[in-house]
């Protein structure tokens, strides 16, 4: 299966902090927001993955992510001129894409959850068609949202609709088949001129090719795409590592936990990032493995 991070945008919504760096390389908490997205590929054991930005960002992305070998992925970079909708992932990334597998994920996205890694691999193992993430909303009105049947089978999608028919919106990961490459390229672009992502989901599921999978209680979807947001997301995951004493969205431990590195490669990398609390972390987890 391919990965593809869409951190692309003006990040407008949070003018001025993002007048001179893209939005998904601001910090929540401790490390930056690109990290969160791209650690839920990982977990999933996605190690092919294609970072998408703006020319502006982009190289700011290759220096902060490099080519990905340090957590054993593998990073490449393509660039989205000009903001052309989510789908438009898959015109960018066609080449890249293959005609395989993939799963999309919006770069301001945080998951978190017990028994969140099992979730994912099942869903990767078991996809046919899409599979789309569904959270619990009180603001559904924000968002895509899903319409079920009297089975609870979902029956149809809205995008921002003023009367939702349900309170399930549709997260920012989305896994496809080999298909969406070629679903995509037959979307019309919206009245705003852009190729969105509910009119590939909804083609999908009009077509019978649709599974919802419902991350319900104790799973926690953040879109750091507002101030607000942004300063709940680092405070969520502030209270999480200070209680638990973990680190959320590593990419050095979920490479070293997956496998591609081992403890000798992981106590490199925190040694590479010095005295800081997290390179400290990384060290003091690696020798724990050893001993």
């Amino acid at each position: 299966m391919k990965g593809i991070v869409l951190a692309g945008g003006t990040g407008s919504r949070l003018f001025p902090a993002t007048r001179a760096i893209s939005k998904q390389l601001l910090p929540v908490f401790d490390k930056p927001m690109i990290y969160y997205p791209l650690t839920t590929l990982m977990m999933m054991g996605v190690r092919d993955i294609l970072i998408i930005s703006t020319p502006h960002d982009l190289p700011l992305f290759q220096r902060v992510l490099g080519d990905g070998r340090q957590w054993g992925v593998s990073l490449g970079f393509a660039t989205q001129d000009a903001p052309r909708g989510l789908a438009d992932a898959y015109r960018v990334g066609r080449d890249f894409v293959a005609g395989e597998p993939s799963a999309l994920i919006l770069g301001d996205n945080l998951f978190f959850g017990h028994g969140l890694v099992e979730r994912l691999r099942h869903a990767r193992a078991a996809l046919t068609g899409a599979t789309l993430f569904a959270y619990r909303v009180s603001d559904p009105e924000r968002y895509g949202v899903l319409e079920f049947d009297a089975r609870e089978r979902a029956i149809g999608i809205e995008e921002k609709p003023a009367q939702p028919k349900s309170d399930w919106a549709v997260t920012g990961l989305y896994l496809y088949d080999g298909k969406a490459s070629e679903y995509a390229a037959s979307l019309a672009p919206s009245a705003r001129g852009e190729l969105e992502i509910t009119d590939l989901n909804r083609l999908y599921l009009e077509r019978g090719e649709a599974n919802v999978e419902r991350l319900g209680r104790g799973f926690a979807w953040l879109d750091t795409g507002t101030h607000d947001s942004l300063h709940e997301a680092s405070a969520f995951v502030k209270a999480i590592q200070h209680r638990q004493g973990l680190v959320i969205a590593s990419p050095e431990e979920v490479a070293f936990s997956q496998g591609f590195i081992d403890a000798a490669q992981l106590e490199k990398l925190g040694r590479e990032i010095g005295s800081s609390e997290y390179g400290r972390y990384l060290i003091d987890l690696a020798q724990s493995h050893r001993a």
